[in-house]
């Protein structure tokens, strides 16, 4: 299998506690990958995710723009290059702190992708 992301459907974060966060799925389940799901998460300027947490780890890279995360009760500036593991019940969130769309790779197992 060989995609380009522009040829994915883009899903909005319908979490009422996020702001201009959208998600298109790179590989899943139905791409042949049953225990995980990478995605990419695009943040607007001054965009930002839920701040939650779950019963699951996830690994995030970020892949373009400028941001922050909260891990661990402590904001974090990233940016294209960085990486972050965040554990589980960890509260966490991601920020756009750019002008730019602040965009990154998640990794989550299956039952964390919604």
């Amino acid at each position: 299998m060989i995609k380009h992301i522009n040829d994915l459907e883009t899903k909005y974060i319908t979490h009422p506690s996020a702001q201009d966060a959208y998600m298109k799925v790179l590989v899943g389940e139905h791409e042949g990958w049953d225990d995980y799901v990478m995605r990419v998460v695009e943040v607007k300027k001054n965009g930002y995710t839920p701040k939650h947490e779950h019963p699951w780890p996830h690994i995030n890279f970020m892949i373009e723009g400028e941001g922050e995360v909260l891990n661990n009760g402590e904001y974090v500036p990233v940016k294209a290059g960085s990486f972050a593991y965040i554990e589980a019940n960890t509260l966490h969130q991601f920020r756009n702190t750019g002008e730019e769309i602040f965009k990154f790779i998640c990794i989550v197992p299956k039952e964390g992708h919604q």
